[in-house]
């Protein structure tokens, strides 16, 4: 019994904080007059009362986080918190189905950027801002600020921060607290957040598109104010700054922090993820523009080297931002930048998909499985630089891929046995839970997810959040033996 009044008060908590953050948008919604006012006013009211009445009447139960209930917290924070979120979306568009809103909101926190919305140019200011927020805040992990704030509040956050962390979190040369660590990851976090904004604002956006692309850029979100995403700025300066910003959100903050702190860029030469993922982006980039300038797509290589490196970034690192239909590209482009989408993001970014480190450490492990085939009695271990892996890790890595496959596999069967077609069903759910946004065909770059049915959002929801929380943490809360003592 003590278990679940400990999760109804952590609950509780973060449900009031998010009221707060919904109340930012209250107060821009009443300096610009934008008709959403009455919306964010009872949903920041009926957020607030219900996190109130789940956190204080259990004030005085154990702060103690066991193992069992930091992952039943990670996949109720993830999954339900974006219920209260649909509160503005629903009161102030009454026509819009719950499972949609829901979508959208999920689509936020989950950092995917996928929409079932249109008329995004004429949304309120404060109804952008709310979806936005919820890119940013998403970004690093509604649990990664939360361990920074419980332990405050005398509610223990290790427990809490093993469960979310998607991959290998660099720990040397960080402060050695979890509290401290999440403080200085956010830092960073929000620090190249204002740079961002300064950025764009310089490069020809207004204030508010500056912040509110800011915050899905960083976040790896990529939601847009603008149906026609970063195409309707049509400028080269924009889409310079935003590459830059999603290369830099999609490595490990970890290595930010400690160049930032050393003041040189020498981590970032020796953090192999880092190095591999911009070799990575450089030779896809000119793969990508060779195609779509040997195909005749642009009259000139300088042309398809603006469009291709700007999408394939934007799709690579799991932002989803568009400037081009590139449903209409070769498709051994469109392909390759949604493949890039599974494994380019680094651990501890911004990112979805795999991650780079699963994937060296697969590459690496493969190339040792032929080695010891051809040298049957050698001994050599797997080592990444100079650091050996342990073979628990590499047996981790290997059922994580594992999972991540065979859940796509599933997932793409379900949409096609509800009347997809192929390409639409493959790339909607690659989309969905590498956490990108859009897929080709019926959810391609110039459309969005409002032609699903009810059904198909639903899986689409179901792979967003598997993605996000890193497949583990929700499918082991099905395995009974976790819950044994």
């Amino acid at each position: 019994m003590n278990v679940i009044f400990t999760i109804i008060h952590i609950f509780g908590l973060v449900t009031i904080g998010f009221s707060a953050l919904m109340a930012t948008c209250l107060m821009t919604s009443l300096i610009s007059h934008d008709g959403a006012t009455i919306a964010f006013f009872e949903g920041t009211g009926i957020t607030l009362l219900l996190g109130a009445l789940m956190f204080f009447p259990s004030l005085r139960t154990s702060k103690k986080v066991s193992r069992q209930t930091s992952f039943l917290l990670v996949s109720m924070t993830w999954s339900l918190i974006p219920a209260f979120c649909t509160l503005p979306f629903m009161i102030y568009m009454p026509e819009i189905s719950f499972i949609d809103a829901y979508f959208e909101t999920v689509s936020g926190l989950t950092t995917t950027g996928a929409s079932t919305l249109s008329g995004l140019d004429h949304l309120p200011m404060s109804l952008n801002l709310w979806r936005h927020e919820l890119n940013w805040i998403g970004g690093m992990g509604i649990i990664i600020l939360a361990v920074a704030i419980l332990p405050i509040l005398g509610i223990g956050g290790m427990q809490l921060y093993k469960a979310e962390a998607p991959g290998a979190v660099k720990e040397s040369e960080l402060p050695p607290r979890i509290a401290q660590t999440a403080k200085a990851l956010w830092l960073v976090y929000a620090g190249y957040t204002v740079i961002c904004i300064i950025a764009l604002k310089l490069a020809g956006m207004t204030w508010f598109d500056a912040v509110c692309h800011a915050f899905s850029a960083m976040s790896l979100g990529g939601f847009s104010t603008h149906d026609s995403s970063i195409g309707f700025f049509n400028s080269p300066a924009i889409e310079m700054v935003l590459t830059a910003f999603q290369l830099l959100a999609a490595i490990n903050f970890a290595t930010h922090f400690i160049a930032i702190r050393k003041q040189t860029l020498k981590p970032y030469a020796k953090d192999m993820e880092a190095r591999s993922f911009l070799i990575l982006m450089f030779v896809s980039c000119i793969a990508a523009t060779t195609a779509l300038w040997y195909q005749g797509t642009y009259p000139d290589y300088l042309t398809a080297l603006r469009h291709a490196s700007f999408n394939l970034v934007t799709i690579a690192t799991s932002s989803g931002y568009s400037s081009q239909d590139f449903n209409q590209w070769p498709i051994f482009v469109s392909m390759l930048m949604l493949f890039l989408s599974c494994i380019s993001a680094s651990s501890g970014s911004t990112g979805g998909g795999i991650r780079m480190i699963r994937t060296i450490i697969l590459v690496k492990q493969s190339r040792l499985e032929l080695y010891k085939f051809i040298h049957p009695f050698s001994i050599k271990p797997l080592k990444i630089g100079n650091n050996i892996i342990n073979h628990n890790i590499v047996a981790s890595v290997t059922g994580f891929i594992f999972l991540y496959f065979i859940s796509i596999v599933i997932m793409v069967f379900t949409l096609l046995l509800s009347g997809m077609d192929f390409l639409s069903a493959f790339t909607a759910i690659i989309a969905s839970f590498n956490n990108t946004g859009p897929g080709l065909n019926q959810v391609g770059p110039a459309t969005n997810y409002a032609s699903l049915t009810d059904f198909q959002t639903g899986v689409c929801i179901i792979a967003m959040l598997l993605g996000r929380v890193q497949i583990f943490s929700m499918i082991i809360l099905f395995v009974p033996e976790f819950w044994k003592k």
